[in-house]
């Protein structure tokens, strides 16, 4: 199997990108650059495929433009992937560590769980694990039964993955690390593994501060509504934990 490694870096991140790029080098690793979209670049109304009432009813709050540009770089690195001949890929974020067998450790994931779309190489938080099937490089592949799991900073995707991701995630309706994981919602085989594969650098994110996140959440009023969105996901979480 040849698997590369596709990495999303803003233009103005030209420091990331070296240190990256210098990295895989080292590694011997194969790494492709996904230039990405910067929403701080995009106007409200120029936003394309946002539905912008479901993300506030299912989120509590307004989307931040770095999220709307982590989203749709995501979108746009899976399309690059798709029109390669690869059997299955790496996406990380530009704040990841390269490690020297992420490659082979996604590969040995791909290999054990063939029909997953998309496996999860590193997550903020495990908790509930649910095995499926573990690797030839020792990594447990599963689900969890809570989350949000946190982050999309590093997965591998297949390419039946890749299309189908393309396809059922294309409307904007969460944030993209939580999208990911919504396999139940779009018929999506989303697994995780229970250790990470990669780490993520200690550098400030460029989607946007905890300050930000604070301004654009709603009054708890607002919010009601969203936390009973959020009990129904829970539980339709734990079902597709449980099942295969």
């Amino acid at each position: 199997m040849s698997i590369s490694i596709y990495a999303i870096n803003l233009d103005r991140s030209a420091d990331r990108w070296r240190a990256l790029a210098e990295s895989a080098e080292r590694l011997h690793l194969p790494l492709v650059r996904v230039p990405g979209i910067d929403g701080t670049k995009t106007p409200v109304e120029e936003r394309i495929d946002c539905d912008a009432s479901a993300f506030a009813r299912n989120n509590g709050r307004t989307i931040l433009p770095g999220e709307y540009g982590c989203y749709r770089s995501h979108l746009k690195a899976l399309s690059a992937f798709l029109e390669t001949g690869e059997p299955a890929a790496v996406i990380v974020e530009d704040d990841i560590e390269l490690t020297a067998d992420l490659v082979s450790r996604a590969e040995a994931a791909v290999d054990a769980l063939p029909d997953a779309d998309a496996i999860k190489l590193f997550n903020h938080r495990i908790v509930g694990f649910r095995p499926s099937a573990s690797s030839s490089a020792g990594d447990e592949i599963g689900r969890t039964t809570h989350g949000p799991q946190g982050s999309a900073a590093c997965y591998a995707v297949t390419r039946a993955g890749a299309a189908r991701l393309i396809d059922g995630l294309k409307v904007m309706q969460y944030p993209w690390d939580i999208a990911l994981e919504r396999g139940w919602a779009f018929g999506g085989r989303i697994y995780t593994t229970r250790r990470d594969v990669a780490a993520p650098k200690r550098d400030s994110t460029t989607i946007a501060t905890r300050s930000a996140y604070r301004a654009a959440k709603f009054p708890w009023w607002r919010r009601l509504r969203t936390h009973g969105i959020r009990i129904i996901e829970t539980l339709r979480r734990i079902a597709y934990a449980f099942g295969r």
